[in-house]
This record gives structure tokens, sequence and C-alpha cells, in this order.
């Protein structure tokens, strides 16, 4: 198969990337060289620099992954708080699996890396669950002490931890496990209880999900019904 010269600029710049989130996820940011990185993509510095500016774009590049890595898995759901659910499970999937994004928490939670805009990963995912969680107190589906920002960055950082301690404890095998264990004991504090007996928060619904989104998946997961809800 020929390919154009963009192609292959293409294939290069996804191979550089690549090479560089296994390097910034064993070794960290402060320690990571470009040299490291053009090694471990059988390149040279000057493939690098045709592409990136400098380490910091492509670090950067790598902390975006967090969040476009799973939105082509998610899809609308009739209850707002299984999409909350759905992103999680998504995510600890990811992290099992995609280097790219085991890469970009790696980046986000490392504090030598202070040269890039840590934060913004998390003033995004807050940002997102924010933007849910809003949907949802509209839709009759939280308890009417809930508050959304208190909420949503809570979403935010015991799941940070949790990632650490999978990582630590099984390379992130267990994280799914965890998440569930996380969720069954959150959800039920802000739920109205019609809405929490049909949330899916089962380990391998993150799975599922990429499985049916991926070409000859099956298409969308199911979507639970939509209950009747009252304010609790």
């Amino acid at each position: 198969m020929n390919l154009t010269k963009q192609d292959r600029a293409a294939r290069t710049r996804q191979k550089l990337i690549e090479a560089a989130a296994i390097v910034f996820d064993r070794r960290g940011y402060e320690a990571t060289t470009l040299s490291d990185i053009a090694n471990a993509a059988g390149t040279t510095k000057g493939a690098i620099y045709f592409h990136f500016r400098n380490k910091d774009d492509l670090a950067q590049i790598i902390l975006a992954e967090q969040q476009q890595s799973e939105e082509h898995a998610l899809s609308p759901q009739p209850v707002k708080l299984q999409e909350i659910v759905d992103s999680g499970m998504v995510f600890a999937e990811r992290l099992r699996t995609d280097p790219l994004v085991r890469a970009s928490v790696r980046l986000s939670l490392d504090q030598q890396a202070t040269d890039i805009d840590r934060g913004g990963v998390f003033r995004a995912w807050r940002e997102a669950n924010l933007a849910i969680l809003q949907e949802a107190q509209e839709r009759g589906e939280l308890r009417c002490h809930v508050d959304l920002v208190a909420t949503a960055e809570l979403f935010v950082g015991t799941f940070a931890g949790l990632q650490q301690m999978s990582q630590l404890f099984s390379d992130y095998d267990d994280l799914p496990d965890r998440v569930t264990v996380l969720l069954t004991n959150l959800m039920p504090s802000i739920a109205v209880p019609p809405v929490l007996g049909v949330l899916d928060m089962c380990a391998q619904r993150g799975a599922h999900l990429i499985a049916a989104a991926k070409p000859g998946g099956g298409g969308d997961s199911e979507a639970v019904e939509e209950p009747a809800v009252a304010q609790g």
C-alpha cells in the first residue's frame, strides 16, 4: 500500500505520541527527555521537532486524552446520573487498557510536572460532572440537599485517589471494581430512590460500552428506561 506524505506524517506523529506516553508513564515528566521519546519511537529528535514544539507540547496533547478517549464510547442516557456512572466506568476501563490514558493520568498527578497545566484536567472533569448534575437536578433525579459543585468535585477527587490505589495494588486491574464500590456508596446519598433503582453500576459496564462503540460492536448501548421521579 502506497502512503502519501500526509499519511506517513500522520502515522509518525501518532507513533511519537504513543512512544511519549509510554516513557512518561514509566519515568514521569521531569525525568523524560526528547531523546528518550525518540529512542522509544525508533526515530530522531528532528522528527519530534517537526511535529511538536517541545516536550511540554507532547505532554499537553497526552493530558487531553483523558477527555477525548471516552467521548466516542458514551451516549446520552434517559437518566442523567447514568452518564456520570458511564463516564467513570469507561475511564476506569481505559486506564486498564490504554497506555495514552495511563500516561495522561500519570502526568496530571505528577507534582514535578510544573511546566504543564495539570489543573486543567481536573477542572474539565469537574465542569463535565457539574453539567450532568445540573440537568439531573432539573429532572428531579437528585435529593434536595445535594450541593452540585461539591458533589462534582467529590467524584473527581475520589476517583483520583482510587486510581492511585488501584495502580499500586493491581496495576489498574481492579479499578472497575473499586469504582463500583465508590458509586454504590455515593449514589444513595444524592439520587432519589426511583433513579437509584435503575442505575447500572456494574464493574463490567465500561468494557461493554467501549465494545459497543467499536465498528460492528452493536451500536449504542442499551439505555435504561427513564423512571418517574419525585424530589426526595
